[in-house]
């Protein structure tokens, strides 16, 4: 339905909302041992009081409020906005958004500034997808393949995407769509837990999550932390694989770009007889060549995953162009919002390679579950090696959460992007001074 030309974005308002996930291990990997999960949050408020628009960036703590900032530099230029102005041309607003001459200079698309970005144009698409009474994924699955590449800057990409490219990709996918959208309403969308892999858990607790990741929650694939103690990984390695078997569950490895390019390669060897699928992030995320020599010198043991920390459009083209990566993996909140991840699923798609996405944190996995059907119903076609992050951490705080039944994300149905939190949790976990950090500190905890 038409957007109405009387809905105006108003103003905006930011929270700096963070969780105390540290106290209990929760996200612990070889780089970052102490996270506490947290979300720079935005939230466009328009004339219509029934109709807001929300967005967050993901972070570990300390440097929310640097994203705070970033948001508040940035979202102004939607204030007095139409919101039919802004949704008829979603390519112009993001350009709007990213093409600050002044904001560009501390990035340029990376960064602070990018997370920020991300957060303010996933909050544009949030209120759209509201407007038009739709789940994103479905929002964006009704496009027409002309409305879908015009979301897309083409810029810097050209060498590797044209947009007749990217035109012929989605109209060559417009027959059985609508049948690969109606099964993920029915099924569902593969995923995979790390729930069970942080390295701060025990052996007991991670032997008794793996178990119950199998039988409660219907997991067959799962992903452990490695990189911190080389004989502990292949501890964790075996007592994992002692819990789910061989022949019946996939295991990943995840490094958190903890290795130099050469220790990658020889940390890995003791590793690869519990046959893991890919080692993701095994070194710097900037590092292209770095990941081409590690994928040389362990395939076909093993294949490599990255792009949580991939920090725009221009540096997965040169992972695919390298031919250094197998795997690719969006983060919603590191990309600048649905616009960018819309044009690395199109360069996916050229190059071949599955898109399996990053998720946990705060609202990651309610974001990805819409671009992987996204990626299925309008891209790829094919679910072949493509499985979802899930971690079950902190999905009660927001009003429309992921769910998982059978190994599988249950396709959203509400309208949005599934990133709206409560009221309630904002106020409460408000960085420094909500009442839950405030007993946190009485408590003598923290």
């Amino acid at each position: 339905m038409p957007v109405s030309p009387d809905l105006v974005i108003t103003g905006f308002r930011t929270h700096d909302v963070r969780f105390p996930t540290s106290l209990h291990k929760d996200g612990s990997d070889a780089m970052n041992k102490d996270s506490d999960y947290s979300a720079a949050v935005v939230i466009l408020e328009t004339n219509d009081a029934s109709l807001s628009g929300h967005g967050l960036t993901f972070t570990l703590g300390r440097g929310n409020e640097i994203c705070v900032t970033a948001i508040q530099a940035i979202a102004p230029k939607l204030v007095g906005k139409s919101v039919a102005e802004l949704t008829a041309d979603m390519g112009a607003t993001w350009k709007l958004l990213v093409y600050d001459s002044q904001l560009r200079w501390i990035g340029p698309e990376k960064g602070a500034i990018h997370l920020g970005t991300a957060a303010v144009v996933n909050a544009v698409w949030d209120l759209y997808a509201k407007v038009e009474g739709k789940p994103l994924w479905r929002l964006v699955c009704d496009l027409t393949p002309e409305q879908f590449v015009g979301a897309i800057d083409f810029r810097y990409i050209e060498d590797a995407l044209t947009r007749e490219e990217a035109l012929e990709i989605l109209r060559d996918m417009e027959p059985g769509k609508a049948a690969r959208a109606a099964e993920m309403e029915r099924d569902g969308f593969p995923a995979y837990t790390t729930s069970a892999g942080w390295l701060g858990y025990s052996d007991d607790k991670v032997r008794a999550l793996c178990r119950e990741a199998r039988d409660k929650f219907g997991f067959t694939v799962f992903k452990q932390k490695v990189g911190a103690n080389q004989a502990d990984d292949v501890k964790r390695a075996r007592l994992i694989r002692e819990v789910v078997g061989y022949d019946d569950a996939t295991l990943m490895m995840d490094a958190n770009q903890v290795w130099g390019v050469k220790e990658a390669i020889e940390w890995m060897q003791p590793l690869l007889e519990f046959r893991p699928k890919w080692i993701e992030e095994p070194t710097s995320p900037d590092d292209i060549l770095g990941h081409a020599a590690i994928r040389k010198a362990l395939f076909p043991h093993t294949r490599v995953a990255t792009g949580e920390h991939v920090q725009n459009r221009m540096v997965f083209k040169q992972l695919l162009q390298a031919g250094a990566v197998d795997f690719v993996q969006i983060d919603s909140c590191r990309l600048g919002g649905v616009n960018e991840v819309l044009a690395v699923l199109l360069l996916a798609k050229k190059f071949g390679k599955p898109v399996c996405p990053h998720a946990g944190g705060v609202g990651l996995c309610e974001h990805v579950q819409h671009l992987s059907i996204i990626d299925y119903v309008c891209v790829a076609g094919d679910l072949t090696d493509r499985v979802c992050e899930f971690v079950d951490h902190l999905h009660e705080h927001f009003v429309d959460p992921c769910v998982v039944k059978g190994g599988k994300y249950v396709c959203p149905s509400k309208p949005g992007y599934s990133i709206e939190m409560f009221p309630e949790s904002i106020v409460n976990w408000s960085w420094p001074s909500g009442p839950s950090w405030v007993a946190l500190r009485e408590s003598g905890q923290i």
